[in-house]
């Protein structure tokens, strides 16, 4: 409330770490799934159009995936639970919105794994899925946990389509369907007409944001498994 010069960043950060934690855990378990799919369980012809669908979902704008949450989404959920508008619908857009960049970066790296690997272990007589489980996807952490940075950080930044379908009602959510309010959103929507204290306020809240994603990239290097490049 900058008129009351009251400046307050918890609930706004709470937003954001719900909303990405949320899409963040629903994304990497999907998406690691669609990329052994696509790697090593389709067809060359259905991998493929596998690969094409998630390719075209990575270019589509987030502004387009906003207005189909706002339009679709948001009065499905207000059917079950009124507003509509809600951390849940944030957490569903950007749950779809990061998914392919989890999902390319690490089909790629399953399928840079060498194959002397994956012949020895054929040689040794594991199943196709033990193979997978215990030799394959160790192999390729390095890579898959790159993917998971990348889509972490992007639902951090993510503006447009959370202004679009969260509400933007600056709140601590008790609930799954209460409105939200992250500190992008919060910046794309004052930093027009800020002066003053409340320009430097929203200033604190972009370098909020940045140290935020250096510390992700700090954790995802010191938690690397040793031995996997």
């Amino acid at each position: 409330h900058p008129t009351e010069n009251s400046y307050n960043l918890i609930p706004m950060l709470f937003g954001t770490l719900l909303v990405t934690s949320g899409a963040v855990a629903l994304a990497t378990p999907l998406g690691l799934l669609l990329a052994i799919f696509c790697q090593f369980y389709a067809s060359p012809m259905v991998g493929t159009l596998y690969r094409k669908c998630i390719e075209l979902l990575a270019g589509i704008p987030s502004v387009v995936y906003g207005l189909w949450g706002l339009v679709v989404l948001v009065p499905l959920i207000a059917r079950i639970q009124p507003p509509g508008p809600s951390l849940v619908a944030g957490i569903i857009v950007l749950t779809i919105m990061i998914l392919p960049t989890v999902t390319l970066v690490s089909e790629s790296a399953l399928r840079h794994v060498p194959k002397e690997i994956i012949q020895s272990a054929t040689a040794l007589g594991l199943k196709r899925w033990s193979m997978i489980r215990y030799i394959i996807v160790p192999t390729a952490w390095s890579g898959i946990l790159t993917g998971v940075m990348l889509q972490t950080s992007r639902a951090i930044g993510e503006t447009m389509a959370i202004v679009m379908v969260c509400g933007n009602v600056v709140q601590t959510p008790s609930s799954l369907f209460d409105p939200i309010r992250t500190l992008t959103a919060n910046i794309a929507l004052e930093m027009a007409y800020a002066t003053d204290a409340h320009r430097a306020s929203l200033f604190l809240t972009a370098l909020l944001l940045l140290l935020m994603v250096v510390s992700l990239i700090i954790t995802a290097q010191r938690f690397r498994p040793q031995g996997y490049e």
